[in-house]
């Protein structure tokens, strides 16, 4: 066993002193590998950090209430009796000023992209007092906040930075009635960033939606409380609605997009990877070929096949890894952080997010190259182990 492990070491310490002879093969096939590897792992960001956009403020102890027959806040609808209700439910936290629930009112409007002008689906959301309790994460980084009231918004910083018109002290016109941008907020990089809120009593006469809300956001007692919660409002007979957690709500709702993104990434990065694996497969063969006579030598002196083929494949992977490597870091630098903002199909919104390369991400795309070294080395090893010896040592 010690005769053998000292046959792999030797053989693959030989064919990694000779790479150098083959630089440009193994350059090309290891460039291959990392434009793989920054492919899905470019790919794959979005769909991670369009992901985590949705779900970084989806705290387990605040609830969604919306109208039972409803998929989303565009197709739900409360009375103010059915809101005080909820906020009087068991389980909502409490405060001096009373329960931390907030009825809100949620619509689209079209708003110009900074970089094209084209119309955006851009949410505006009108909320309770409670809201900021009720999030939790809501703090005004530039400007102030509105007055209930009047006619005034504060833009999410994701919002802000992709849509025109968003600056501080601007206007813009929806209908008949004029709304001005008092101040910008962040919200944890969750979905509220990519938001316009203003006061709900505010927005209600601007849509003609009287006394009607879409949802009330409510912060429970404690996670453990949720259960609580949602009982005691789908037993009530007064009430027709469905309760979620706030977590499993967002989630739902970027489903469609991440699963579509990480399709998308995926088989893009597989056809680059058969591409790669070919030239890989070319690299180890052309290896072969150039050291037909020392594998040969080498058997006839008594090394074995096994160690042959295990150096072989080591070489392959190697080169692999280090394209591996060289990917996904330039992918890390070139794509962790970016800032963009797309289409959230289940809501026709547009949500800003930014590209989130994960340690997992990361993990899984080297596990992709070594997938490629693995192929691209194996059958040229199995090939050099099958050499006749006798034959191999007459070539030139």
């Amino acid at each position: 066993m010690i005769n053998w492990f000292s046959q792999v070491a030797s053989v693959t310490f030989f064919n990694l002193r000779t790479i150098p002879q083959r630089k440009g093969a193994a350059i090309a096939a290891g460039v291959g590998i990392a434009g793989v590897v920054a492919v899905f792992v470019g790919v794959l960001s979005i769909a991670e950090g369009f992901r985590a956009a949705m779900t970084v403020s989806g705290a387990d102890d605040i609830a969604i209430v919306l109208r039972s027959s409803a998929d989303n806040e565009m197709t739900s609808g409360l009375p103010r009796e059915a809101v005080q209700l909820i906020a009087n439910a068991p389980g909502v936290a409490r405060t001096d000023d009373g329960p931390l629930a907030s009825a809100e009112l949620f619509v689209m409007i079209d708003l110009p992209k900074r970089s094209t002008g084209t119309p955006a689906n851009v949410p505006l959301r009108g909320v309770g007092a409670a809201a900021r309790a009720v999030r939790g994460d809501i703090r005004i980084v530039k400007g102030t906040d509105f007055e209930p009231g009047r006619n005034e918004v504060i833009a999410g910083v994701g919002v802000a930075r992709s849509v025109a018109g968003l600056d501080i002290g601007e206007t813009f016109r929806i209908g008949q009635y004029e709304w001005k941008v008092v101040g910008h907020f962040a919200g944890g990089g969750g979905a509220a960033e990519s938001e316009i809120w203003t006061d709900a009593a505010v927005l209600q006469p601007a849509y003609h939606r009287g006394d009607i809300f879409q949802s009330v956001y409510a912060r429970l007692v404690s996670a453990d409380a949720f259960q609580q919660f949602k009982d005691a409002l789908t037993t009530d007979p007064r009430l027709k609605v469905k309760v979620l957690r706030q977590a499993d709500y967002l989630a739902d709702q970027s489903s469609m997009l991440t699963e579509f993104i990480q399709t998308f990434g995926v088989s893009i990065a597989g056809l680059m990877a058969l591409g790669a694996l070919f030239g890989a497969l070319n690299t180890m063969y052309s290896a072969v070929a150039a050291r037909t006579r020392e594998i040969a030598t080498l058997r006839a002196l008594g090394f074995g096949s096994s160690p042959v083929i295990l150096s072989v494949v080591l070489e392959s992977l190697a080169i692999a890894l280090l394209g591996g490597a060289v990917g996904a870091t330039a992918a890390y630098l070139a794509f962790d952080g970016f800032k963009a903002a797309t289409i959230n199909w289940q809501t026709f919104s547009q949500v800003a997010f930014a590209f989130t390369v994960t340690p997992r991400l990361l993990v899984a795309a080297v596990a992709w190259s070594v997938a490629i070294g693995l192929i691209g080395g194996l059958f040229p090893a199995l090939r050099a182990a099958r050499l006749p010896v006798a034959a191999a040592l007459r070539e030139t």
